[in-house]
C-alpha cells in the first residue's frame, strides 16, 4: 500500500505508522501490522472470505473513549493509544463477507507489564456485554486464581461506578463476582480455575488473564469448546512473557510467532507480540518501546524504568530474568541451572530423516530403567559423518505400566495418552499392568535391529533396578556397561551433549509442517522434547555436573537414556568398516564394468 492510498481510520493508521517508520515497533509487531495491510489488498476480491468495516472497527474505539478513568487523583476520559486502536478496531472491524460474523475467534495479545492489559479486556467485556446486540450472552474473565480472574472484572466494574450513565446498564454483585448487563441480558463472569464451573457453558467471550501461568490448557479448551456455535464469539488472550517454556501459553505464543512469520495460516486468529528484537540491547531505552508501546507516551515511565534497568543488570539472577521477561516481554526459563536455556536451540535438530535413513548402522544403546511404575526409556544413539563432520542420530522410546497412565496424565499435566497413539510410547500389560515388564524393552530392541539392520557396539544402562533386566540382555549377546549415575561419571557426556545441541550437531526425526512454500522441520517427539525442557543441572563439590528435575513429576527419563548412550557414542572415532568399505568399492567397480561393457 502507498503512503497517498492512507485510509484515515485509526485501526489502519496504526499499521501504516509502523510499517512507514514513524511508530517505532519490534519485527512481529511490523508483521502484524503487514498482514492487516495486505487483508485490505486480499479483502478487494471476492474469493477472499473477509472484509475491514472500519465503522464497526471506529465503533468499538469510540465507546472505550466514552469510558472514564476515575483512579488517580481526577477522573479523566479514555484516550485509546494508537496500539490499543488496533487491537480493538481489529478485532471488532474485520468481518466475514456472507453475514459480518467477527473474523477472529481466538487472540493472542502479548505485552510487557503495565500496557494496559486487563484494561482492553476490560473495554471488550463491557462492550459485548451490552452494546454489541447479542442477546443472554456469557462473558467469562478467567485467571488461575480468583484474585487474578477479579482483576478484569475490578477493571469493568471501575468503568460501570466511574460513569453514572454507564451505570444505568449494569448491575454488580461483588458476592459472586457477577455483573448482570441489563439491555442484553448477557453475564459477566469472573471464575478462576474451577472449570467445572465452565462445563456446559457456551462463552461470547472468554478473556484468559495472564496465561503464562496456567499449568494447563484445560480453561482455554474448555473456553474454545463452548465457542464452536456462536458464530462472533471469541477467546482473549492477553498476559505477559513468562518463566515456563513447557506451558500452554509458551506453545501459543510459538505458534502465534510462526503464524506471523507465514509458517501456518489461520485468518481467524488475531496476534498482536509486542517484544525487543533479536540483537537489541537489552538497557537502551529507545528499544523499551517496542516490547512496551506505551511508553511512547509516558516520558516518566521510562525515567522510572531506567534505575530498574541499571539493578537488575548488575545484579543479574533472578532481578536481571524478571526484568527481562516482565518488562522486556521476552520468554525465558526462570532456573539458572535450566539444561538447554533455549528450547529453540533443541527444535532446530529436527531433520527430515528417521531410523529408516540409518539401515546397517552402528549404534550406541542407553537404557534408563525405572524403580517400578514411573516411565521407562531406551535411546539409540548413531554417530555418522556429514561432509566430514562428526552428527548424532537419535532415537527414544518410552514404557509405561497400563494402570499408571491415566494418574500420570494427572500428575505430570501432559498428554500421555496422545504420545501413546502416536507410538512413543509403549504400555506394558503383564504382571498385572503395575510394574514395567522389561521383557517389552528387549523386544522392542531387538525388533529395531531386525527391521533396520541395526549394530549395537555397548548397551548402556543405569545398573540401579537392573538386576531383573540384565539377564534378558544377556541374551541379546550384546557388550553391556553399568553408568553409575554420579555427576563425576555422567559430567563429560552431559557437558557434551548439550555443546553437540548448540552446534547443531545432533539430529532428531522431524516433520514438515506449515504452509507450501513455507514449511518448516518441528520435531516428532513431543515426550523426548518435554523432557529436555524438564532438564535441570546438579553439580557435586567438583563443579561436575548431571541432570536432574525440580519435581518428580518432571520426567527426564528420554534425556537420561540418551546421556548414557552419549557416554560411549561421543568418544567413538568414526572410522568406516573396512569390509564395507571394500565391498562398496567392488559394487562401484562391477556398476563401471557393466557400463564399459555397454559401450
Amino acid at each position: 500500500m502507498r503512503k497517498e492510498e492512507r485510509i484515515t481510520d485509526r485501526c489502519t493508521q496504526y499499521a501504516l505508522d509502523v510499517i512507514e517508520g514513524r511508530t517505532v515497533a519490534g519485527e512481529l509487531v511490523r508483521m502484524a501490522c503487514q498482514r492487516h495491510l495486505d487483508d485490505l489488498e486480499k479483502s478487494k476480491a471476492a474469493p477472499y472470505k473477509y472484509y475491514f468495516d472500519i465503522e464497526k472497527s471506529e465503533e468499538i474505539i469510540n465507546f472505550a473513549e466514552e469510558l472514564t478513568i476515575a483512579e488517580g487523583e481526577e477522573r479523566e476520559r479514555v484516550t485509546a493509544f494508537p496500539f490499543q486502536c488496533f487491537i480493538l478496531g481489529s478485532l471488532n472491524g474485520w468481518r466475514t463477507k456472507e453475514k459480518s460474523y467477527r473474523r477472529f475467534r481466538t487472540s493472542y495479545i502479548q505485552l510487557g507489564r503495565q500496557n494496559g492489559k486487563s484494561f482492553i479486556n476490560g473495554i471488550l467485556a463491557a462492550y459485548y456485554g451490552n452494546f454489541d446486540g447479542y442477546n443472554y450472552g456469557k462473558i467469562y474473565c478467567t485467571a488461575t486464581k480468583q484474585d487474578q480472574a477479579n482483576i478484569v472484572f475490578d477493571e469493568i466494574k471501575k468503568f460501570i461506578e466511574s460513569d453514572d450513565e454507564l451505570a444505568e446498564w449494569f448491575t454488580i454483585h461483588e458476592h459472586n463476582h457477577t455483573i448482570d448487563c441489563l439491555f442484553t441480558h448477557s453475564e459477566i463472569r469472573a471464575l478462576s480455575g474451577d472449570t467445572k464451573s465452565l462445563d456446559g457453558h457456551r462463552a461470547y467471550l472468554g478473556i484468559v488473564d495472564e496465561y503464562h501461568a496456567h499449568k494447563t490448557n484445560q480453561m482455554y479448551k474448555l473456553l474454545e469448546g463452548g465457542i464452536k456455535k456462536l458464530k462472533s464469539a471469541l477467546i482473549s488472550v492477553i498476559t505477559t512473557a513468562g518463566f515456563d517454556l513447557k506451558s500452554p501459553c509458551y506453545n501459543l505464543y510459538e505458534y502465534c510467532v510462526n503464524l506471523l512469520r507465514g509458517t501456518f495460516e489461520n485468518d481467524s486468529q488475531f496476534v498482536y507480540i509486542a517484544q525487543l528484537d533479536e540483537g537489541d540491547d537489552w538497557y537502551t531505552p529507545e528499544n523499551w518501546v517496542k516490547a512496551n508501546p506505551i511508553l511512547e507516551f509516558d516520558e516518566d515511565a521510562v525515567e522510572h524504568l531506567i534505575p530498574v534497568a541499571h539493578t537488575a543488570r548488575d545484579m543479574g539472577g533472578e532481578d536481571l530474568r524478571d526484568f527481562l521477561v516482565k518488562q522486556l516481554n521476552m520468554w525465558m526459563q526462570w532456573s539458572n541451572a535450566t539444561y538447554i536455556k533455549d528450547i529453540a536451540d533443541w527444535k532446530k535438530c529436527a531433520v527430515l530423516k528417521s531410523l529408516k535413513d540409518f539401515s546397517g548402522a552402528k549404534c550406541y544403546v542407553g537404557v534408563d530403567l525405572s524403580s517400578g511404575g514411573d516411565l521407562t526409556s531406551i535411546a539409540i544413539v548413531i554417530p555418522h559423518t556429514v561432509a566430514g563432520v562428526k552428527k548424532y542420530f537419535v532415537h527414544t522410546h518410552s514404557f509405561i505400566p497400563a494402570s499408571r497412565v491415566d494418574e500420570h496424565i494427572k500428575t505430570d499435566k501432559t498428554p500421555y495418552d496422545v504420545w501413546i497413539q502416536k507410538g512413543l510410547v509403549t504400555v506394558t500389560q503383564t504382571l498385572g499392568g503395575i510394574k514395567t515388564d522389561y521383557k517389552y524393552i528387549i523386544k522392542y530392541l531387538k525388533d529395531l535391529i531386525k527391521e533396520y539392520g541395526l549394530k549395537p557396539q555397548l548397551v548402556c544402562y543405569d545398573p540401579h533396578n537392573a538386576s531383573a533386566f540384565l539377564s534378558d540382555l544377556e541374551a541379546l549377546g550384546f557388550d553391556s556397561v553399568a553408568v553409575t549415575q554420579t555427576a563425576k561419571e555422567l559430567n563429560d557426556p552431559t557437558v557434551d551433549f548439550r555443546l553437540e545441541i548448540l552446534a547443531g550437531n545432533v539430529e532428531i526425526e522431524g516433520v514438515e509442517v506449515g504452509a507450501e512454500g513455507k514449511k518448516k522441520v518441528v520435531p516428532v517427539d513431543g515426550l523426548l522434547t518435554w523432557s529436555i525442557a524438564n532438564a535441570k543441572t546438579v553439580s557435586n563439590n567438583y563443579g561436575e555436573i548431571k541432570i536432574d528435575k525440580d519435581i518428580t513429576t518432571d520426567r527426564i527419563d528420554p534425556i537420561d537414556a540418551i546421556i548414557d548412550a552419549w557416554k560411549a557414542a561421543m568418544r567413538e572415532e568414526y572410522k568406516p568398516d573396512i569390509n564395507e568399505t571394500v565391498n562398496e568399492w567392488l559394487e562401484q567397480y562391477e556398476k563401471y564394468m557393466k557400463g564399459g561393457e555397454k559401450k
